[in-house]
């Protein structure tokens, strides 16, 4: 079990930072950027995530027109809310769980490959668990920040670059098309608990020749299909409240005002959605007395914006696809 408030050292960010960056660069190349050994650098992540402080994992990038992202607002009883949120953590699809100060008990995000699925499959799950008394769904027409792209901000300029110079090296050229064949999407559920997970390791477990996974697996990564992603426990980020606004943006303005927000360094995530709302926004915060100072920047540098609701998470049970203790250490992935 981790320590509730055990802090990170400045080494420790800049390696978290580091991997936010390029989540798979080599401890070679890590350790240039950082000035520091490379069994140095392999040792101090290791330390960080026996503890869950830290985690890599990797999802599935589905087509865009046919992936629905869903956010669904749920009531329970009193009584039976703990009950509840364990049944919706298992959940594959639910890959986010959390509880709010609201008059929605819980704030679910939702994955699927197609509304068929969330009407499907998803939503008669929900109903099935006792305690829910109802629930309202809205949809994400468009994404336009998610927390991979949030950063630490703890290297310097020259760093940041350096490790981007290794994340593009990493990526598939925009528009590449690639489909892989089966021997290589075996790859993808070890991804998923450990996004650096070695060749060696994977080849261990299915019975292949190191060499060949490894081929496979420079494949998977070069292809695009999988998104990488360097989390970490919000108790250790310096920012220890979730805030997430509900509002009305100009049709038309959605881009604009989403270019502005990026600007804001406390942004996690920014989406046009349906329903009485159009737009959300989420932050991590140092305190809740930041809400009200947000809440002015936004008023100032959003013009038209409609603030409707804000809305105060009191507790993250499942986060992108990883169960989380009370601390908000990681503690196991489930995702489909």
């Amino acid at each position: 079990m981790a320590n509730f408030h055990a802090p990170l050292s400045e080494e420790d960010l800049a390696l978290i930072h580091a991997l936010q960056i390029a989540p798979r660069a080599g401890w070679v190349d890590v350790g240039a950027v950082l000035g520091v050994h490379p069994t140095s650098a392999a040792a101090r992540w290791d330390r960080l995530t026996e503890t869950g402080a830290v985690w890599v994992t990797a999802h599935r990038m589905g087509d865009p027109k046919a992936v629905t992202l869903s956010f669904v607002g749920v009531d329970c009883t009193m009584e039976g809310q703990a009950r509840a949120v364990e049944s919706l953590c298992a959940v594959p699809e639910i890959i986010t769980v959390e509880q709010t100060a609201s008059s929605r008990a819980l704030w679910l995000t939702v994955i699927t490959e197609s509304m068929a699925q969330l009407s499907g499959d998803v939503i008669p799950a929900l109903r099935a668990i006792d305690g829910v008394l109802g629930y309202e769904v809205s949809l994400c027409t468009r994404q336009h920040f998610n927390g991979s792209s949030w950063r630490l901000n703890v290297l310097s300029r020259a760093q940041q670059q350096q490790m981007q110079v290794l994340s593009r090296a990493a990526q598939a050229p925009r528009g590449t098309s690639v489909h892989l064949p089966q021997s290589h999407l075996d790859l993808l559920p070890f991804l998923t608990r450990d996004g650096r997970a070695s060749a060696a390791a994977m080849a261990r477990e299915l019975g292949r020749a190191p060499a060949t996974v490894q081929r496979q697996l420079n494949k998977v990564v070069a292809s695009g299909i999988v998104s990488f992603r360097c989390e970490m426990a919000q108790s250790l980020s310096g920012y220890p409240v979730t805030c997430q606004w509900f509002a009305k943006v100009p049709a038309g303005q959605h881009e604009t005002a989403a270019s502005t927000l990026r600007q804001l360094r406390n942004v996690r995530f920014i989406a046009s959605t349906t329903g009485q709302s159009n737009f959300t926004i989420i932050m991590w915060l140092h305190s809740v007395a930041d809400i009200m100072d947000v809440e002015l920047t936004l008023a100032q540098n959003i013009p038209g914006i409609e603030l409707q609701e804000s809305v105060v998470m009191l507790a993250c049970a499942k986060r992108v696809g990883w169960t989380l203790r009370p601390d908000g250490t990681a503690l196991e992935s489930v995702t489909p």
